[in-house]
This record gives structure tokens, sequence and C-alpha cells, in this order.
């Protein structure tokens, strides 16, 4: 900082006399400025800490800017760079860099306490031992210029990964049913395997269309319990997740097909790039990958 301030007024005051008001000598201000000059005469560890300054702005601009100390640590190790957490931690403060704090959820959906509800069939238990066996459904939306645009995820519990979206400029049964059908046609889950499909007690959810669709693909409905709002917390999450990573950062937002193009971005960051903790610090395309391959050792083994 006093660098710098010295950098701004030396032209009209003079080095030596700001120097003699701030507690730096001038020897140190003309070291500061022969190193910035010539890079070479800088310590070891100022070269490496301006290497890992670059390298750590690429992995922050290329995850949304959304990734914190301890993520952006975690794909630096990934990449093969031997840096301690405290390291990233000092320069991403030195950079002015910061990760994304999500804010608390906003409850969208209107539940109907006269409509028949299936049975919450999860309790709270969102990890699921293999692809296609919990799937969680919630909508979202997004305050644009032309008026709120909705926003509709179902997600593979096991490697929370996204497996049918939709953004829709109404919240009408229409709209989560199409990111159902999605979901349905991506993974083709086969009936009789006790797929279960979690959502929270909105009329969309609860409407005759909708379970009509999941009895058909075989999926087995449920639904929070009326009053419980942490029972649908893995897709509450990840509706926070897209919110503070893309909504929040990247507005105030034009149209339907600025939100639009924006959520496909980030699905397709989420799904294949963005590292998750609860899955061992991995994108959820691996974690997928890495599921089936351990089937194969085990069939192998075997």
């Amino acid at each position: 900082m006093m660098v710098a301030f010295i950098d701004e007024h030396r032209r009209e005051h003079g080095v030596e006399p700001i120097c003699k008001v701030l507690p730096i000598a001038p020897s140190t201000y003309y070291d500061h400025v022969a190193k910035r000059v010539d890079p070479a005469r800088r310590s070891e560890r100022a070269k490496r800490d301006a290497e890992l300054r670059l390298e750590i702005a690429r992995v922050f601009d290329a995850n949304f800017r959304v990734y914190g100390v301890r993520k952006v640590w975690r794909q630096l190790e990934r990449e093969g760079f031997d840096v301690a957490r405290c390291t990233v931690a000092r320069l991403m403060r030195s950079m002015g860099l910061q990760g994304v704090i999500r804010g608390k959820p906003i409850k969208t959906t209107r539940s109907d306490k006269a409509t028949p509800c299936p049975r919450d069939k999860v309790n709270r238990q969102f990890r699921a031992p293999a692809p296609n066996r919990l799937w969680v459904s919630d909508f979202t939306y997004v305050a644009t210029w032309q008026g709120f645009v909705y926003v509709a995820f179902v997600l593979n519990a096991c490697a929370r990964r996204i497996v049918g979206w939709r953004v829709s400029r109404t919240a009408h049964t229409s709209f989560v049913l199409d990111a159902l059908e999605q979901a349905v046609q991506q993974r083709r889950p086969v009936k009789g395997t006790g797929l279960v499909h979690h959502s929270d007690r909105g009329s969309q959810y609860l409407a005759i269309r909708y379970t009509e669709r999941l009895d058909g693909a075989g999926i087995e409905p449920s639904v929070r319990s009326e009053g419980d709002s942490h029972d649908n917390a893995l897709a509450e999450s990840n509706n926070g997740l897209f919110k503070a990573g893309v909504i929040h950062r990247r507005g105030p937002w034009r149209s339907f097909e600025a939100v639009e193009y924006a959520t496909l971005e980030w699905v397709d960051w989420f799904n294949n790039r963005r590292l998750l903790e609860p899955i061992g610090n991995i994108s959820p395309a691996v974690a997928g990958v890495n599921y089936y391959a351990s089937l194969e050792t085990s069939s192998m083994a075997a």
C-alpha cells in the first residue's frame, strides 16, 4: 500500500519527503521498484507467489468466481501443484479474491394442505448407494427486466449430478414436468429398482399430471413432511449454489434468454468440473465414472 502511495505522489512531492512522513525508508522503496523492473531480483518466495497468483486467478475465473480458499486449493492439488492451503489463503487475500457466500433460501412453492400427499420416504437421508436410487427436485425464481423467470432442477443424489433442468416464464406444472421428463429420458431408470423422487409439498409436484408421469416411469413419489423445511435440503442447497454462483453475481438480468443460457453454462460446469466436498472433492461426472468403474472391478474380481 505504501509503495503504491509513493508511486502515485512521487512526482508531486518526491520520494524522500514522503518517506519522512511514512514509516518506510527510501532504500526500501527503491528496492521494491528495482524488483518490479527486474523480476529476477525478487526472492524465491516472491517469484513463487507471482507464479501462484496467475494459477489462482485462472482457477478462480474458470469456476464462475465462486470458489473459496479450500476449493481453489483442492483444484490446484488436483492439477499437481504442491502448495499449502495457508499460502493459497494468503495470496487470495492479497488479490482481493473471495468465494461466494450463500444467503438464506427463499420459499417458492405453495403447498395445498387439502391435496393428498405421498409419505416422506427419505427422512432427510440424502445419501444414495447407487445412481437412480434417489432424485430430488425443486425450483427457484430469478427477477429479470422482463419479469420473473423460474428455474427447476432434478438432482441424482448419488453423485449430486443435475439430470434435469428447465427455465420457464411461468411456474406451472408443465415447467417442472419438463425438467422431470429430461431426467427420465437422460437416465432411463429401470422400473422396479426402487427409484424415489423427493420434492416439497408444492402444488406443481402434487399435480395429477406430475404424479402420473412418476408412476408411468416406475418412480416412487416422496414428499417432505409438512412444516419441515429441512426435508428437501439437498435440492434447496443446489438452488442456493445456483443463485449465489450465477444469479447474484452476474445480474441484473435482462431477459429469459439470458437466464436460460447462463443456466446451461452453469449446469455443464456443475456436472463436469465443480468440486463437491460431500462426494470427495471431485465433480459429479467423475463420481459417476468412479462408481461404474468400481462395479467393473468387483465383477472382474468375482
